[in-house]
C-alpha cells in the first residue's frame, strides 16, 4: 500500500455494512456482511475520478487489518478483494476454513 494512504482515516459505517475511507472528498468502499465470525467482503467501489492510485489496495489492507485485530475470518466474494489476497500470501491465514485461493 502506497504510504500517501498509510493516515488516511478508515471507518465502518455499520447502518450502510461498509468499511469506508475518505480521500480527496470521495468515498471508497467494501460492502461487508457477517455471520458469525466471518467477514463476507461483497464489493469494492473507488470513485473514477480516484482511479488508478491504489486507494482500492489501501482500503483492502485496512479492512483485512481490521479482521486480523478482531480475530475473524474473510470470505472475499468481491473479485477485487480475493486478487488482492491472492497476490498477497501474508493474509491467507485470514481465509475462512475451507476457503481456496
Amino acid at each position: 500500500m502506497s504510504s500517501t494512504y498509510e493516515n488516511t482515516p478508515f471507518k465502518i459505517n455499520k447502518a450502510a455494512q461498509q468499511f469506508e475511507m475518505e480521500v480527496e472528498g470521495a468515498t471508497a468502499f467494501i460492502e461487508f456482511s457477517t455471520k458469525d465470525d466471518k467477514v463476507y467482503l461483497t464489493h469494492t467501489e473507488v470513485p473514477e475520478a480516484l482511479n488508478g492510485k491504489g486507494i482500492g489496495s489501501a482500503i483492502v489492507k485496512k479492512t483485512l487489518e481490521y479482521i486480523k485485530d478482531n480475530h475473524l475470518t474473510v470470505v472475499p466474494s468481491c473479485s477485487f478483494v480475493a486478487h488482492y489476497i491472492d497476490t498477497h500470501p501474508e493474509w491467507h491465514s485470514l481465509l475462512s476454513e475451507g476457503y481456496q485461493m
